[in-house]
């Protein structure tokens, strides 16, 4: 029997985060289309007067709001071409306000149940469930994230973590690639992922710790990776230096040397300075070397570590 939650992600419908912006921002379910029923001014207006005066009266506020506003929401809505499914923060009036407008209006309209909060609760129970990893170590260069694309266009089933969290999971990882999601919203895009997977197949992906950059991998998923069996990816070092070197070689010299600045402590000042020193000069090999002898050193202690 399906359920709502198995159309999230279906190109016949349209997804409708009804919303303020701020939270829309905070992390939605991904392809959700922001049709707001407040601006974040104004839901601080009918926030502060429930809290003050009631229901009653931020009812009334809300409407005064809202009431010049039906038809451009039907119109934003009616634009998207599809069935639509409408969602706010615990599916109250929010949703049922606006699904109620659109279906007055004559489209085919759903509500989630629980809202988005309840959209987190099933993405929380999709990401708990007894998924068959197998999880891809190695030290870095050695080609991980390459390794797990072709397995992918081999038709295995990956999660590619640092892909979602636009995030290499280094000092270096933020380099070249676009602003991070919240931790909220990338949980939100691995339930998106896993979606696509079934359960009794294997699933692929890099070894992580907890953080990828400045987001969270959820507790659940990072306790089972720490249990799962390991693919153990020997590299040799000149190797691992070339791919570095042709991943990061075209960065930003000032990218590259604030990345050395933030491993200064971690490296030390002179191996630090030496590092910079073979950026600035465009030696990408001897500053690629240097940061191996702390990310080596790094990697087999975590190594040892794991069950």
């Amino acid at each position: 029997m399906t359920t709502v939650f198995d159309d999230l992600h279906s190109e016949h419908v349209a997804i409708v985060d009804v919303r303020s912006p701020a939270e829309y921002l905070a992390g939605h379910i991904p392809g959700a289309v922001n049709i707001p029923l407040f601006s974040n001014e104004e839901r601080a207006v009918v926030g502060t007067a429930y809290a003050k005066n009631g229901n009653q009266r931020a009812v009334e506020i809300g409407l005064e709001i809202v009431g010049p506003k039906l038809s451009l929401f039907v119109k934003q809505a009616r634009a998207l071409g599809k069935p639509l499914i409408i969602y706010c923060w615990r599916g109250g009036m929010r949703s049922a306000s606006m699904c109620w407008l659109f279906q007055t209006a004559g489209m085919d309209v759903r509500t989630i149940p629980r809202g988005y909060k309840g959209y987190r609760a099933w993405g929380l129970s999709l990401i708990a469930k007894p998924w068959n990893l197998r999880v891809v170590c190695g030290r870095t260069g050695s080609g991980k994230t390459h390794y797990l694309h072709e397995l992918a266009s081999r038709g295995e089933q990956v999660l590619d973590l640092e892909g979602l969290a636009h995030h290499k999971g280094s000092s270096f990882g933020a380099i070249g690639l676009p602003p991070q999601p919240s931790t909220e919203h990338f949980m939100n895009l691995v339930t998106q992922q896993l979606q696509k997977f079934m359960v009794e197949r294997t699933l692929w992906v890099e070894d992580e710790s907890r953080n990828v950059g400045s987001v969270s991998v959820p507790e659940v998923l990072f306790n089972a990776m720490q249990r799962a069996p390991i693919e153990k990816l020997d590299v040799p070092r000149n190797l691992r230096v070339q791919n570095l070197v042709a991943d990061y070689g075209q960065a930003s010299r000032a990218d590259l040397i604030a990345a050395f600045e933030r491993l200064r402590r971690k490296l030390g000042g002179d191996r630090c300075n030496q590092a910079i020193e073979a950026v600035s000069a465009g030696d990408m090999a001897t500053a690629a070397e240097l940061a191996l002898d702390y990310y080596d050193q790094t990697y087999d202690y975590c190594l040892t570590k794991r069950p």
